[in-house]
């Protein structure tokens, strides 16, 4: 019989991405970032976003710039949706 390649890490275990994606989120929540000011935010972001790249060596630019938009876009706030004309407030 053939012999099976075997991959590198099993199915289950997350890559280098998802790895500095939840650290990325870890940190927002434990930082305060969510009530920082935007001009504390960005700072915030391009210190975080520096130590990430030097974590995770393996991520490319384009998978560096994605954690960053996935970042930014968790930190806005909730939309609040009008209620229906009509419903009880």
């Amino acid at each position: 019989m053939g012999t099976r390649k075997t991959s590198r890490r099993p199915a289950n275990t997350p890559g280098p991405f998802e790895q500095a994606r939840d650290e990325l989120y870890s940190h927002i929540l434990r930082c305060g970032v969510l009530e920082a000011a935007p001009e504390h935010q960005k700072e915030w972001f391009d210190d975080t976003m520096d130590y990430l790249a030097e974590r995770y060596e393996l991520l490319t630019d384009a998978e560096l710039d994605q954690l960053r938009r996935l970042g930014e876009r968790y930190c806005q706030p909730v939309i609040q949706r009008p209620a229906p004309v009509g419903a009880p407030r």
